[in-house]
């Protein structure tokens, strides 16, 4: 199937089609991303697609717009065309990005005008079918002065080999406040490639919380620019790994305006023979006077056979700035499991106990009560499970 064929089970609009063939024609042309410590160039990421699946979500509600992103270039086609991997991400930055803009084959466009305040949380579910590429795109746009809450969960489907290419883009107009929460749950035999990013205008507010839960192979690429004045973002990513599994994350904020603030708080807990890189990024840009970036990275090894890294970068172009990291990597401290063991705990009761006091700090401050409970839920089951498979092993 041609590309021009692809598009046309869309109904997609022509100025869309010419933006699928010339990012078509630029994959080849453009690198990876780039992540440090962490070398992904023979994974299996780009093979073609020939399925649009489209999102079963209601068009319009009350105070806001969640609808099928196909839709959405009809419905609402100069705001789609002004943002759409235009302005927060790039079609052309990457392999990666020029793939996902030229075979995507669903998503989801959320609108929230100016002055709104949705009080109760915006949540989604996406199922990816593993027998197909899983090209997903979701695009939010926080009107001025807007203040709303929004849950995704994605979750697989089947246990076929397949390639998830996943890709969050958020536009917070000045004085917005965006409060965004994740659990990701990628099936073991999917390969995946996550691109959230957020343009963060003045006196805005964006809150990353990211459950990193998937069981497949995964390179994460979480950003945010504080292009205004004031502008604010706190990131916490949970991230546990297991099995055979390599994971990198890089997190970066970048402070391009004056006073603004980005925090990362990442925490890891790698288990049996798997690898976790955790890149933090915090660049302020030359001009962003009176800026704060901070950061933490921390991973726990429960194996010997485990490979982790904490790897905190700071960038700084500026004086007059606040800026400081921390990162850590080791095991689980005996002491601890000592003390709990001795009170007649036994040891993977133990184990599952510290490990969940070492991600409480980032969990306590995930703001959405529901996926704080999932995430836990979740947490439990994958060190069942990871224990399970020591023992066996």
């Amino acid at each position: 199937m041609t590309l021009e064929k692809f598009a046309m089970t869309t109904d997609e609009p022509t100025w869309f089609t010419q933006k699928r063939q010339a990012s078509f024609e630029l994959i080849d042309k453009l690198p990876l991303p780039k992540m440090q410590r962490f070398n992904f160039s023979n994974w299996q990421l780009m093979p073609s697609t020939k399925t649009i699946i489209k999102t079963d979500v209601p068009t319009t509600y009350d105070d806001y717009v969640l609808m099928d992103i196909f839709d959405a270039m009809t419905a609402y086609p100069e705001m789609i065309q002004k943002y759409f991997m235009n302005k927060v991400i790039k079609s052309d930055e990457n392999k990666m990005t020029a793939y996902h803009t030229a075979f995507l084959n669903q998503g989801i466009f959320l609108y929230v005008p100016e002055n709104t305040v949705v009080q109760k949380p915006i949540e989604i579910e996406l199922k990816q079918d593993s027998q197909q590429p899983f090209i997903s795109h979701i695009l939010i746009v926080a009107g001025e002065n807007s203040k709303f809450s929004f849950i995704q969960r994605t979750r697989t489907e089947g246990d076929a080999k397949s390639v998830a290419n996943c890709v969050v883009e958020v536009m917070a107009m000045p004085n917005s406040e965006v409060r965004y929460a994740a659990v990701d749950e990628m099936g073991e035999n999917v390969t995946s490639y996550l691109s959230r990013r957020a343009y963060v205008d003045q006196n805005a507010y964006v809150d990353w919380s990211i459950g990193l839960m998937n069981s497949g192979n995964t390179v994460a690429d979480f950003d945010t620019d504080l292009f205004g004045e004031g502008a604010h973002s706190e990131i916490k990513v949970v991230d546990i790994t297991s099995g055979q599994q390599q994971e990198g994350v890089n997190t970066r904020v970048t402070n391009y305006g004056k006073h603004s603030i980005g925090n990362i708080n990442q925490r890891g807990v790698i288990m049996d023979r798997s690898r976790l890189i955790f890149n933090g990024i915090g660049h302020i840009i030359k001009g962003a006077s009176g800026a704060n970036a901070e950061q933490q990275n921390r991973v726990m090894m429960m194996s010997n056979e485990a490979h982790g890294d904490a790897n905190p970068i700071l960038l700084i172009d500026e004086n007059d700035v606040l800026a400081g990291h921390a990162a850590s990597v080791g095991q689980v401290d005996q002491r601890q499991l000592y003390y709990l063991m001795s009170r007649g705990i036994d040891r993977k009761t133990a184990q599952r106990m510290v490990i969940r006091g070492f991600l409480g700090d980032v969990l306590v401050s995930i703001p959405s009560k529901p996926i704080r409970e999932e995430l836990v839920q979740t947490i439990e089951r994958k060190l069942a499970d990871g224990q399970t498979v020591a023992t066996n092993s």
